[in-house]
């Protein structure tokens, strides 16, 4: 084999998936949706971060069990002027990364309203985690950890704190969405193929589906492995055609 067609097979392996999964990254101005993201996908904090201006893509690819996950990843602005812009990628979600402020009450005070555009418009099935960002700052506290957990109770959502300081617990919401999704395809729950679902068979997962009856998913309960990060990042800005 020659050595462009090799090159050329790894770079197909490495970029076959199972399944492609939309997200969402939520949230008021100034809650670190954008560090949380970045350190996810680059494994370091983003200094100078300035607020997102309508919506940001980006991508990484993760493993679960025997599974790969390719992770659509848009992180939408919190100002109220782009608003009405950014609901419109909220359509066909699987998941979304609902992000308030430890050190904020009025980052808090607002995720009902996050919560149920979120729910209006996305995939019936949608999976949401509620993230408390900047635990690193636990002296400046206006949320404490039991009020959170309570609200994400009540909301049927998941619940967990994280620094994108820090890199504490930066990964396990996005797993945690991920793995809920796999569980509700084996389950029947949630079809890939059905629109509006946030979730596409990969030509990985159709192999599977055509030498069997049935998908077999693994073990989901141990730590997963992490990911191939591939990054593509695009910036969109009103007043542009989106890509």
């Amino acid at each position: 084999m020659a050595f462009n067609d090799y090159d050329a097979d790894a770079t197909e392996l490495l970029e076959a998936y199972d399944f492609l999964m939309k997200f969402i990254v939520i949230g008021e101005a100034g809650t670190g949706k954008s560090c949380l993201l970045h350190h996810f996908i680059h494994n370091s904090f983003k200094d100078h971060s300035q607020h997102t201006i309508g919506v940001e893509f980006s991508s990484r690819t993760v493993n679960l069990g025997e599974k790969r996950i390719k992770l659509q990843l848009w992180d939408t602005a919190g100002q109220e002027r782009f608003r009405s812009v950014t609901r419109s990628y909220y359509r066909g979600a699987a998941g979304a990364i609902l992000v308030y402020d430890i050190t904020s009450r009025a980052s808090f005070a607002n995720l009902s309203r996050w919560l149920a555009d979120a729910k209006a418009l996305a995939s019936p099935h949608l999976v949401t985690v509620l993230v408390g960002n900047k635990a690193d700052r636990d002296d400046e506290r206006e949320v404490e950890w039991a009020e959170a957990s309570k609200w994400a109770a009540d909301n049927d959502v998941h619940f967990m704190e994280t620094s994108s300081l820090t890199g504490d617990n930066v990964e396990a919401p996005f797993l945690l969405v991920a793995r809920a999704i796999l569980l509700a395809i084996e389950s029947g729950t949630l079809d890939p193929e059905k629109a509006g679902s946030g979730v596409s068979y990969g030509d990985r997962a159709l192999r599977r589906v055509n030498s069997s009856s049935r998908l077999s998913f693994g073990s989901l309960s141990g730590r997963p492995k992490k990911g191939t990060v591939r990054l593509k990042m695009k910036r969109w800005i009103p007043g542009t055609k989106c890509c």
